[in-house]
């Protein structure tokens, strides 16, 4: 947690200069300085302990005194002037796609703009008109990205939330007084943006178990401290929900507080087709409470099959468990091997090698290497000849891992025609082919949905990645009738990918229940443009079970053998 706060302070100090109009110099010593703890891999709680900060190449004398300060005293001197220059409200205009530190500079200066409110009035008042650099269009697309963040204020990508969540957990199991302890809400269900942490816990004190969670050091306000619950923000916005019961009660408050609504409203019609009522005490036979040790036994009161928490959205899962037809949801340990990672070949952080050694570290199988294509200059995307020299690098990795089969493949770009981004010699060359659109988002669902099926009846696409393009609470999702798409990936025998990146989660999990029924499948993809983010695989996973997938509708739970023969190679 005091990495993320110093991350935090280092890169608002470096907006801070730079809004003012510092020595250039130092506004990028500080923005140096914040993607040199973003990317370190050292413990930072011993590098500053131990007074090492500038170990760290980035990190210099100046900036390691002010970041030992600011642990010690919350701030510096230099951050607080800034402070009074600048309001904190000035850090949200920064969440607006495209509008940077100049533009926010002259927004200042000229409007007295301080804030997306009073951003969103000096649009509305035509004023940002009249400013040089801005224009009509500039206007209009600032009112729009004003308006998504509205949508999505409070909103925490699932990651983000669960790595918060872990903590926590962590330090409250310290307390002596807790029994039992669970993560609740959507957050147990897993869903890819939450609004808040739930947490259920079991005590014989809750006065003290409620106590110690508010004298966190990453709690930042108590909002509410009852009894049997409370309510604290954390440092990075996020609210936590902490509920206490007695022993005998957590299985029935677990149930009831890990949701979703819509499938409890389910679950009480069918209790009481039963002569059952169930709530958050419990389940009841008139008067008369039935104790309940798991949350198995209470689906086994109601004779039908337990619920995985991922799957309870009210989208058809009680029926499927009263007629003992759930899916048997696919899990991690299926996953045999990975496509879709990204190398230093285009715009990745780990060479070919690193990113070879940590697939066999997991212990996968096969790794298949796709780098971005030629089209993708901002990616440094491949050019034939780099292409060639991949493959050769590759030979050479194959017979020095030979535990793991690397198969070779290419990001490719879709044209705004639906063309792939390389010529039939090419493409030739590849074991397989992710086909995704990166730019020329501006067309209407009929010319997408058209753009994405050409790309799919290319003789050398495997499967189609990320296939509606949204960003989490970054870009919504271009238009395209993903029905239309999946029925045709079927139909062509090729994969829809399930894009594993926390800031993707990309198709919709929501989608997944028709492109079972149809017969389709999915490979659960990482995205990693790192060793670390190989790790993602755990997400897709996690969007594979809410949508009801088993191991036979994802791809790679596939062997080697069965790989190469479905690639044919």
């Amino acid at each position: 947690m005091d990495k993320h706060r110093v991350m935090d302070m280092v890169q608002r100090m470096s907006i801070l200069l730079e809004l003012k109009g510092a020595n250039p110099f130092k506004v990028r010593a500080w923005k140096n300085a914040h993607q040199t703890l973003e990317k370190t891999e050292e413990d930072f709680n011993t590098l500053y302990q131990e007074g090492s900060l500038t170990k760290l190449k980035g990190i210099g004398k100046g900036i390691a005194e002010a970041i030992t300060v600011f642990l010690e005293k919350g701030s510096f001197e230099e951050f607080d002037e800034l402070k009074k220059i600048f309001p904190d409200t000035i850090f949200e205009l920064f969440r607006i796609p495209k509008l940077g530190p100049k533009k926010i500079k002259v927004l200042f200066e000229k409007l007295g703009v301080d804030s997306i409110s009073s951003l969103e009035y000096a649009c509305q008042e035509n004023r940002l008109l009249k400013l040089d650099g801005f224009g009509e269009k500039t206007q209009t697309h600032i009112l729009k990205g004003i308006a998504f963040l509205k949508q999505n204020m409070g909103h925490f990508r699932y990651k983000d939330a669960f790595m918060q969540a872990q903590v926590i957990l962590e330090d409250l199991t310290k307390s002596k007084h807790v029994q039992k302890l669970s993560m609740a809400g959507s957050l147990r269900r897993k869903n890819e943006i939450v609004k808040s942490i739930d947490l259920i816990c079991a005590s014989d004190d809750p006065t003290s178990v409620i106590n110690f969670l508010g004298e966190m050091a990453y709690v930042d306000a108590v909002i509410e401290a009852g009894p049997v619950k409370t309510c604290v923000v954390l440092a990075s916005g996020i609210q936590v929900d902490l509920k206490v019961v007695r022993d005998q009660d957590f299985a029935a408050a677990l149930h009831h507080f890990t949701g979703s609504e819509a499938h409890h409203v389910q679950l009480r019609r069918l209790a009481q087709k039963n002569g059952f009522e169930i709530n958050q005490r419990g389940v009841f036979k008139g008067e008369e409470k039935i104790n309940i040790d798991s949350e198995a036994e209470l689906y086994q009161k109601l004779a039908i099959d337990f619920i995985a928490p991922e799957m309870r959205e009210g989208m058809g899962e009680i029926e499927l468990a009263a007629n003992q037809s759930l899916p048997n949801l696919v899990e991690l340990q299926d996953i045999k091997g990975v496509f879709h990672m990204h190398t230093t070949y285009s715009d990745g952080k780990h060479t070919l090698e690193d990113m070879v050694k940590t697939c066999v570290e997991l212990k996968l199988e096969y790794v298949g290497v796709s780098d971005h294509s030629q089209t993708a200059v901002y990616a440094h995307g491949l050019t034939a000849q780099d292409i060639k020299k991949q493959h050769k690098e590759i030979d050479v990795l194959q017979k020095k891992y030979p535990m793991i089969r690397i198969f070779k493949g290419i990001e490719s770009d879709i044209l705004k025609d639906g063309a792939l981004d390389y010529s039939k010699d090419v493409l030739k060359d590849f074991d397989f082919v992710i086909a995704s659109v990166h730019s020329g988002f501006a067309m209407d669902e009929s010319e997408m949905t058209q753009r994405c099926k050409r790309a799919l009846e290319h003789p050398a696409t495997t499967m189609l990645g990320h296939p509606t393009g949204r960003i989490l609470l970054g870009r919504e999702p271009f238009p395209i009738d993903m029905h239309a798409i999946i029925d045709h990936a079927v139909s062509l025998n090729k994969i829809v990918e399930l894009n594993a990146s926390p800031y993707r989660l990309d198709i919709d999990w929501r989608l997944l229940p028709y492109l079972r029924n149809k017969d389709g499948m999915v490979s659960i993809n990482p995205d990693a443009h790192s060793m670390e983010a190989l790790s993602n695989l755990e997400y897709g996973v996690n969007m594979a079970r809410k949508g009801g997938l088993s191991a036979s509708h994802v791809l790679n739970t596939r062997s080697v053998a069965q790989m190469e023969q479905f690639l044919e190679i």
